[in-house]
């Protein structure tokens, strides 16, 4: 798979135009329809990759809209179209439709290729109450993800943050902070990259078992969102 980028700081994240003039075009396949799929979809498609969504139902009326307004890198197909299209995979279905995106992606198509696991593992309780975790503090989604495609290079990414700022976030208090986990280094390298180009400063916490902690986040990020009725919020580590 081609590289993005060497390794880049976090001190020059703030700006993503020289990460992009240098930066590998990519096949990039995205498995899911929904709201932070497609988000993610246009945004990189509008940096120049080739972008493949991936869905149950590829022809739909709200992928052919998609599509309109995703520019001509943007196309869709079926889980294992988009899982075998892509040098870099985006995981961004519902949890409970994940085990199953995955079987019917085709489990080779992930062998060796870096995954970005998006997806969160909550459980609905009804309208107006917050979500449960499927998982406790022994466990993750994105060790589950891990697990399940033992042959992928795996980073948990973009679960922190809504759909509608996953791309060149602008705040006015200042710039959130993108926090990724995962077992393999290079992968991560490439994340960081791709993530830069898109206006994120990167904090790696480490190994994939960190997911344990930026899932429970979620839950914070629904709580507050509930709270003040506004999904604009974002995340940040401040430093001296």
């Amino acid at each position: 798979m081609k590289r993005l980028c060497a390794r880049v700081h976090r001190s020059r994240c703030q700006s993503g135009l020289h990460v992009r003039e240098r930066m590998a075009f990519m096949n990039i396949g995205i498995l899911g329809s929904g709201d932070v799929a497609r988000a993610l979809g246009i945004g990189l498609a509008k940096l120049g990759h080739a972008v493949k969504l991936g869905s149950r139902e590829p022809q739909s009326e709200k992928l052919r809209a998609w599509l309109s307004s995703a520019g001509k890198g943007a196309s869709t197909g079926t889980f294992a179209e988009a899982a075998k299209s892509g040098e870099l995979i985006i995981l961004a279905t519902l949890w409970s439709g994940t085990e199953n995106a995955l079987s019917l992606a085709g489990r080779e198509n992930f062998a060796g290729k870096v995954l970005i696991d998006a997806t969160n593992p909550l459980v609905f309780r009804g309208q107006g109450q917050l979500p449960d975790l499927a998982f406790g503090q022994t466990d993750s989604g994105g060790e589950q993800v891990q697990r399940w495609l033992p042959a992928a290079r795996v980073v948990k990414c973009f679960n922190i943050v809504g759909h509608a700022h996953m791309v060149h976030p602008s705040f006015p208090s200042g710039t959130p902070d993108m926090l990724i986990c995962g077992n393999d280094a290079k992968a991560k390298e490439t994340v960081t990259a791709l993530l830069m180009s898109l206006g994120w400063p990167v904090i790696d916490l480490g190994g994939i078992e960190l997911s344990r902690i930026l899932e429970p986040l979620c839950i914070l990020w629904v709580a507050y969102g509930m709270r003040v009725g506004s999904w604009n919020h974002a995340f940040a580590i401040l430093k001296k």
